[in-house]
């Protein structure tokens, strides 16, 4: 493990970076009683069915089937020899193609499409409406700009709520810019930072949540703090959605999660004409086939294309 661990610190990885993925392998292997060149696919089922029994997410599950391999690699390339010299056994492979890594919307059954633009300007109208009779307005009026910002900016909640004040770019741009410093690490790269812009009015929204509602909580550094001036968690935020909606009184069917206003965003800009490569950028994807699996047009998507493109024929004949 600490030879492994020396490899993050001399690909650039932050201490703290550091420290969480240590945190998380050795969590992963407090689920094994034997080394992790004895583990079998066998093992590897049994980790995933107590994670599922402990209501972990599928994000996290992936986690740790991720750092499993990544470990595993590493003891195979650098200690197979050896390992055969002293037990006079193969380093095996735990992860077969029954407990392969897989994307979180392998997990959802039935396929869902993000919500549609109609349904999203409903749910914030309501949620800015009870800006004005709720008893907590501060906690209020910060899950309003935050959950804002997840739609029209499009970071991860993960993201999301370890953006600092001093991300926020007005300046930047037509509309200014976020400074999302802690884009999500894929395979163990290192966080990925990106600036991302503040589209359709989130820079109003966010200048309005700075000078109004943000020095109502404590002078920190956290764009979205609690009580305490702590940032927020991810599953707070998924919490206080899930809440929000309770309350809001919509059927299962028009609930969404915090991921799917990111998905909503791409789907949406794509819709509305916005190429799949600005897409990538906006999302912070590496590969364009990532972002092609967020895309996901509405039904009549189709056929409202084909008018499009009916319309400008006609007026480009008649004009």
């Amino acid at each position: 493990m600490s030879a492994f661990a020396s490899t993050w610190v001399v690909r650039g990885f932050s201490p703290t970076t550091v420290r969480c993925y240590a945190s998380l392998l050795e969590r992963v292997l407090n689920h094994f009683e034997r080394p992790v060149w004895q583990i079998e696919p066998a093992d590897v089922d049994a980790m995933l069915r107590d994670l599922l029994c402990a209501g972990r997410a599928a994000g996290t599950r992936r986690q740790y089937l991720q750092m499993l391999r990544m470990f595993h690699g590493f003891v195979k390339d650098r200690y197979a020899t050896g390992i055969r010299a002293l037990y006079g056994v193969p380093v095996g492979d735990p992860l077969d193609r029954f407990n392969r890594l897989r994307h979180v919307y392998d997990d959802r059954s039935p396929f869902r499409l993000p919500p549609a633009a109609e349904r999203l300007t409903e749910f914030f109208a309501f949620a800015r409406a009870r800006l004005a009779v709720t008893a907590d307005y501060p906690a209020a009026a910060r899950d309003y700009a935050l959950l804002r910002t997840l739609y029209h900016c499009a970071p991860r909640v993960s993201e999301a709520v370890r953006l600092d004040q001093c991300d926020v770019h007005p300046e930047l741009g037509p509309s200014g810019k976020l400074h999302v410093r802690f884009g999500k690490a894929a395979n163990a790269s290192g966080p990925r930072p990106r600036w991302a812009p503040m589209l359709d009015g989130l820079d109003r929204i966010l200048a309005w949540y700075q000078s109004d509602v943000r020095p109502l909580f404590p002078d920190t550094a956290p764009l979205f703090c609690d009580a305490d001036g702590h940032p927020l968690k991810a599953h707070t935020v998924r919490d206080r959605l899930a809440r929000l909606l309770d309350l809001e009184g919509v059927p299962q069917d028009d609930r969404f999660t915090p991921h799917d206003l990111r998905r909503a965003c791409a789907t949406h800009h794509y819709e509305q004409g916005m190429d799949l490569l600005t897409v990538q950028q906006l999302l912070g994807h590496r590969h364009i086939a990532a972002t092609m699996a967020y895309v996901q047009p509405s039904l009549s998507f189709v056929e409202d294309a084909w008018r499009r493109a009916t319309l400008t024929a006609i007026t480009g004949l008649a004009g």
